[in-house]
């Protein structure tokens, strides 16, 4: 943004301005003016930047400084981005009230946070499904015949991270990315069934049962019922639950600590992927998201 800046004051010398105004002095139009390039004021919205968008900017470019240099003052931070340091001190705050950064043991200095190793935990645990869990899949996808899914928790649904089709599974749904409900899929129900029961019972009381086909379960004591099975046969099932016509089953994976982190599960068409077929191919699924869980570093 380019900004005129005229200078009215006898002399036109622009340190005596305020002073001059302050004594009531006589101002007169002087000729003397300059334009300044690139010209920011410090405040939250700037050129064509809305205000939210710069705050984040802003944000992230402070934590990338601390990433850079381990530790950095307000005025360190100021000076880098460019801004006063009150701005540089509020949005320091603001991270801190996060745990995104917090202040060293030197006074006045800033390092980041133990919040910014929680959030790249959770991208590299599904990374780190995605690339161990990948391999199992596709061999499971050829030996079942049918789609083969990954899945998480994320809020109240199951978020399918990836996917693979079997042979006789050209024209099926691409589930990745989608969020579903827990309770009617198979993958949503392997994940409910390991959560401690409390956490379970406030999840599903936030959610609800939702009714999505005639076959889904919307009665508590049902779907503790399916949820109980799940956790003593290795694995659940849905019959058309989610969508009329689609059967599915999952197993859990686990973490190196043991948790339940992610599902992994085989869907196909109830006229060719049967209760008995299920049964059939069920060691399969159960061995492959041990296998799964083995590479995640779990020892059980």
């Amino acid at each position: 943004m380019l900004v005129r800046v005229a200078l009215y004051a006898p002399g036109c010398e622009p340190r005596n301005l305020p002073r001059l105004a302050s004594l009531g002095a006589p101002v007169v139009y002087c000729a003397y003016s300059f334009v300044v390039s690139n010209y920011s004021p410090d405040t939250e919205t700037t050129g064509s930047q809305p205000g939210g968008v710069q705050s984040v900017d802003r944000a992230i470019s402070v934590l990338e400084i601390l990433a850079q240099h381990g530790e950095a003052g307000v005025s360190d931070v100021a000076a880098e981005i460019e801004v006063h340091k009150s701005t540089a001190f509020r949005l320091l705050g603001a991270l801190e009230a996060r745990g995104l950064v917090e202040q060293a043991g030197e006074r006045g200095k800033y390092r980041l946070g133990f919040g910014i190793v929680r959030l790249a935990g959770a991208v590299t645990g599904r990374i780190d499904i995605t690339q161990q869990g990948r391999p199992v899949c596709e061999r499971l996808a050829e030996e079942i015949g049918e789609t083969v899914n990954v899945a998480v928790m994320q809020e109240h649904f199951a978020i399918n991270l990836f996917q693979v089709r079997g042979p006789a599974a050209v024209g099926a749904h691409n589930w990745v990315g989608q969020l579903t409900p827990l309770h009617a899929t198979s993958s949503g129900k392997i994940l409910l069934a390991h959560l401690p029961a409390k956490e379970r019972a406030e999840l599903l009381s936030q959610t609800g049962l939702k009714k999505i086909t005639p076959r889904t379960l919307t009665a508590k004591t049902k779907l503790e019922k399916s949820l109980a099975e799940a956790r003593e046969h290795g694995y659940s099932s849905t019959l058309g639950e989610l969508e009329l016509g689609l059967h599915a089953m999952a197993a859990p994976v686990r973490s190196r600590d043991g948790e339940v982190i992610a599902a992994l599960s085989a869907s196909g068409p109830s006229y060719r992927f049967t209760e008995d077929r299920m049964r059939e191919v069920a060691p399969l699924l159960i061995k492959g998201a041990e296998e799964i869980s083995h590479r995640m570093g779990y020892l059980g």
